[in-house]
């Protein structure tokens, strides 16, 4: 039986995270593509398919080339049980106490052309400077993925990335006043490149629904269908469901509308890092 119900299918966030898996187990084997096409007996094509999410194959043939990538038993339990998990649209993730080192996260953070973030009582992962993050999460091994995540993210010329914070965060100490005074500096640095894009939510905007929970909206490039990622303490889940997304658009919208425009948004930020500055001198 083919997995996902179609041989050629448009991909969806599930089908891409199990082709990019299988796609890491042949790179790790050291097998080309050339060579595995030719042990499977398959066309290049139903490889290439198979690897970046566009066509489901049989049990068996994810088997075979497990093997054929002599994968081991935790690999092979990973894959297999991704690869027999229903395709509902919404999928969960679990993990430790952070997603950072989630596979299917670089997955579809790689993929995307635009992310519109918001944490409603933090600065935002894809933020935080190396100091920030290990005060917050105590984890050196977090911290250094972290890093990574933004680098890939942050470098590409042609991805757009939005920010919202809430003017709370700003206040809220983690580690030292040095560590904050560092980190909304930077915040106030990152609002002036040309491709990101920080907005801050005041506080007199008083409670609203749209800022109870967070949420990562990331935009691939078409016919891909967009990605929403939900992080909580043990699991992350992942949406590409469209009326779900369609929930959290308008959620987006709800903040866009709260927040200060970005040039008083920087403005705010710069205050807030004098304020730093003079409690640290």
């Amino acid at each position: 039986m083919e997995h996902g119900h179609l041989t050629n299918r448009q991909s969806t966030a599930h089908s891409r995270e199990l082709g990019a898996y299988l796609r890491t187990v042949r790179r790790r084997s050291g097998i080309s593509f050339k060579d595995m096409v030719t042990t499977l007996g398959w066309s290049a094509g139903k490889l290439t398919k198979l690897e970046t999410g566009t066509r489901g194959t049989s049990r068996d043939d994810i088997f075979f080339l497990l093997g054929i990538c002599n994968a081991d038993k935790s690999t092979r339990d990973q894959v297999t049980a991704l690869a027999e998990m229903t395709d509902t649209g919404n999928f969960l993730r679990l993990h430790d106490h952070s997603a950072d080192h989630l596979p299917g996260l670089r997955v579809h953070e790689d993929q995307a052309t635009a992310v519109t973030a918001y944490d409603p009582i933090g600065i935002p992962d894809l933020a935080q400077t190396a100091d920030y993050a290990l005060a917050l999460t105590g984890d050196e091994d977090v911290v250094t993925t972290r890093l990574t995540r933004q680098r890939r993210l942050m470098t590409s010329a042609t991805r757009g990335m939005t920010l919202f914070i809430r003017e709370v965060a700003l206040g809220t100490s983690v580690g030292s006043t040095e560590v904050m005074q560092e980190q909304l500096l930077y915040l106030t640095l990152l609002a002036g490149t040309a491709n990101t894009v920080v907005r801050v939510i005041p506080e007199a905007r008083g409670l609203h629904t749209a800022l109870r929970h967070p949420a990562t909206l990331l935009i691939p490039e078409p016919p891909h269908q967009p990605v929403v990622h939900v992080e909580t303490d043990a699991a992350t889940v992942f949406h590409d469901d469209p009326v779900v997304v369609a929930t959290y658009e308008e959620k987006f919208r709800q903040l866009n509308r709260l927040a200060l425009g970005p040039g008083d948004s920087k403005k705010l930020l710069a205050r807030c890092a004098d304020r730093y500055d003079a409690k640290a001198s």
